[in-house]
């Protein structure tokens, strides 16, 4: 399809009223009270946007539709490491960049996590992950202190690769002190070390800390939710494979169940960050794979977000600008 040049409009006082409002509402109404997070959805992790204001395939006039269909809170997914110059200093017209979309979203009455999300840097270079990702929140920190309340920051995905638990939880820490000193009561997401076993006895956080939120993701068995993935050689020769029976259901109840265990013990939120099913599954398996993750992490109380809107694993399709039923339905079924 064409790219077409994203406007960069100012907004309209009722946008801005709309925004203003927005930001009060889901922000903490006191210290130490979540935001609701609900239904939401991951968007703009490989777009041009932040290159240059290439709007394609996400429009921001997309956050309409999310909004209507819906949905309540997106997943911002930033780079943000390729942005950095020398010293690790973030790229200004980028951030105003970001900056406008953050507004956007607000204006919708949508809430934004912003997600740094250079999980192929952090799993493969530690030690250069941890420099590039204290610069990273000491920056944005800064940068959004005492601003945009119903902000939430997550510090980063998919901590894992080369990251032990150990390492993991040195370096989350040392990102949470970092954006406490200008953010003491931002809501902030915390992941858990992203393995197929759910390490999340391993997390270690600030135990006088009550705004964070516990994350993980969760795309098993893998076998089925990628199946056909043409950039894995694996993948892409497997499938068609099923979803759906007992076995399969009572696996992922037993996996939640553990995350349930401990949230309850430690008396933490949870957020389902990412799941879900690449396209050339079996369209009825793929429908019941989310419904049955979507439904079960709310009857647990916890906040979900879809992988993803647009590219692949699509809930939109970005050429004919409408929601894929069947996905949509399966997401976030109309009210009966």
């Amino acid at each position: 399809m064409i790219a077409i040049r994203a406007h960069w409009p100012r907004i309209s006082s009722v946008a801005a009223t709309a925004f203003c409002l927005a930001s009060l509402l889901v922000g903490p109404a006191a210290a130490g009270e979540m935001p609701r997070l609900g239904r939401g959805i991951n968007i703009l992790g490989y777009d041009g946007i932040w290159e240059g204001g290439q709007n394609a395939p996400f429009r921001l006039e997309n956050l309409t539709a999310i909004k209507k269909a819906g949905f309540s809170h997106v997943r911002i997914n930033f780079f943000g490491f390729k942005f950095m110059g020398p010293g690790n200093v973030l790229d200004e017209i980028v951030l105003r960049r970001l900056d406008a979309v953050i507004e956007e979203v607000f204006a919708r009455g949508l809430i934004p996590v912003l997600d740094e999300h250079d999980t192929h840097v952090c799993q493969s270079d530690v030690s250069g992950c941890a420099e590039k990702l204290r610069a990273f929140w000491r920056q944005l920190a800064e940068r959004y202190a005492g601003k945009y309340p119903g902000l939430v920051f997550e510090v980063l995905n998919e901590p894992g690769g080369q990251m032990t638990s150990a390492s993991w939880n040195t370096l989350l820490n040392e990102c949470l002190a970092i954006i406490r000193r200008t953010n003491p009561e931002r809501q902030v997401v915390a992941a858990i070390l992203n393995t197929e076993d759910i390490r999340v006895d391993e997390l270690a956080l600030p135990t006088d800390d009550r705004n964070l939120i516990v994350t993980f993701h969760y795309y098993a068995p893998i076998r089925f939710t990628h199946q056909g993935a043409p950039w894995s050689q694996t993948f892409s020769r497997i499938g068609p494979l099923d979803w759906g029976s007992p076995d399969d259901e009572a696996k992922a109840a037993a996996d939640f169940d553990k995350m349930k265990l401990w949230a309850e013990k430690e008396k933490r939120p949870v957020y389902l960050g990412e799941f879900g099913v690449y396209e050339r599954a079996p369209s009825d398996s793929r429908v019941r794979y989310l419904s049955f993750m979507a439904r079960s992490a709310e009857k647990l109380g916890w906040a979900w977000a879809y992988w993803q809107f647009d590219h692949d694993f699509a809930a939109f399709d970005s050429v004919r600008q409408a929601w894929k039923p069947d996905i949509l339905r399966a997401l976030s079924p109309p009210p009966r």
